[in-house]
């Protein structure tokens, strides 16, 4: 059987179809990169906007009209489908998770795989120099806009011992390993140390890993501001080799009112701003990122204006914003305060503003100066290399010696 991979969303999804792509291989599957030469499709779904499941629907049409393949979705639209992704063309079956024996068994293979340490999950194929381990899944929070806890339930850490194997397994192949997960920062709030009542933290799970596995670089995933503790706080700034001087903090807005709204109770722009300021003032560098909605249900010009005032403030090297996207199955959705599809595209536009220009600047003043660099991608007679504050560098191949991690200049 051929069959064809397709990711949408995030990080962890990226890991859930690796566990699911190594599991039919291990079954005798054999993977093609064109759904044309497919004899199915399996196609990791998101359910964060709206853009996202027309991408989908999209697809699964076009891996219907390419060739033969019949087609699996699985992943986070696929555990709330009401059965309009059921209905699409030459859709074999929905699966509500990713877990590998699952999928198997919809694809039509008996019995299980025991897919092991070995679903430790590349993030580049080509380069295989930074890989993924998905610490955690599921969400205990339960944010207005956001369906992801719906689909993936409540959090549920991995235990510590596991996780160390599996990143031993990785840092054979890999100079970078990136912690994902739905919400890193609550790691081992579910669970507690063996006959106390001592919960394992994000910052202990990473001191048992860069202990264990010293040669390679760890980086966190999209973790919030307020859950860098300071067992984490005092890796990013101590151990610059071991932890990568990089943050993704989702901030959302930079109103208290709307963040309110949000149901994002656990910080104000206040506390977001107090530790983003504490951490940037003891690290000499740091790259620092945030998702940002715009237009969200009931936001004024002036709560918008208190995100674009946020968002010049603090040392942003680059921002992921989202015009504010109706989940169906999201409280959301029911919010008074509706805003004109006008207003949202032109406030996402002039927060997008906000980001390039402190994209650009960051980079400006990184040129010239070294960093640590992790190959990431091959193409066209040069290699990518991601920097420890996640800028991309190229470089011409014929000047590469073949290492995966090296010094290099940011130009």
């Amino acid at each position: 059987m051929n069959v064809y991979f397709h990711t949408f969303g995030c990080k962890a999804n990226q890991y859930d179809t690796e566990r699911v792509r190594q599991a039919f291989d291990a079954s005798g599957a054999t993977v093609v990169d064109d759904p044309a030469f497919a004899d199915l499709a399996v196609i990791n779904s998101c359910t964060v906007t709206n853009e996202s499941e027309v991408k989908l629907r999209r697809l699964v049409r076009h891996v219907a009209n390419s060739g033969h393949a019949q087609t699996i979705v699985m992943g986070c639209a696929a555990a709330l489908d009401s059965g309009a992704i059921a209905a699409l063309p030459s859709v074999r079956a929905v699966v509500a998770n990713a877990e590998p024996d699952t999928v198997l068994r919809a694809a039509g293979f008996a019995g299980s795989v025991e897919v092991g340490a070995q679903h430790a999950a590349p993030l580049h194929a080509a380069a295989r120099s930074r890989a993924l381990l998905k610490i955690q899944d599921g969400c205990d929070e339960h944010c207005t806009f956001c369906a992801t806890t719906l689909a993936r339930g409540n959090n549920r850490s991995r235990p510590v011992d596991e996780l160390i194997e599996e990143a031993r397994a990785l840092a054979e192949q890999h100079a970078e390993i990136v912690l994902t997960g739905v919400h890193i920062g609550t790691y081992g709030h579910d669970r507690s140390h063996a006959g106390t009542t001592a919960r394992h933290t994000l910052g202990a799970l990473l001191e048992a890993l860069i202990t264990a596995v010293p040669t390679v670089r760890f980086r966190l995933g999209s973790v919030e501001a307020t859950e860098v503790d300071d067992t984490l706080a005092r890796l990013l700034i101590d151990a610059p080799r071991n932890l990568a001087a990089h943050l993704h903090a989702p901030l959302q807005s930079g109103s208290n009112r709307v963040l309110r709204r949000m149901g994002r109770h656990w910080y104000t722009a206040e506390s977001y701003r107090a530790r983003i300021e504490w951490l940037a003032e003891r690290m000499p560098v740091l790259g620092l990122g945030a998702d940002v909605i715009a237009g969200f249900p009931g936001e004024t010009l002036e709560d918008h204006d208190s995100s674009l005032r946020l968002l010049e403030s603090l040392p942003f090297s680059y921002l992921h914003v989202f015009p504010f996207s109706v989940r169906p199955d999201a409280p959301a959705a029911r919010l008074a305060g509706q805003l004109l599809p006008d207003v949202v595209r032109e406030r996402a536009r002039e927060l997008r503003e906000v980001g390039e220009a402190k994209a650009t600047a960051y980079r400006a003043g990184r040129v010239g100066q070294t960093a640590d660099g992790v190959v990431t991608g091959r193409g066209k007679g040069q290699i990518e290399v991601m920097t420890e504050d996640y800028l991309s560098v190229y470089l011409d191949t014929d000047l590469w010696d073949g290492r995966p991690r090296f010094e290099v200049t940011v130009n």
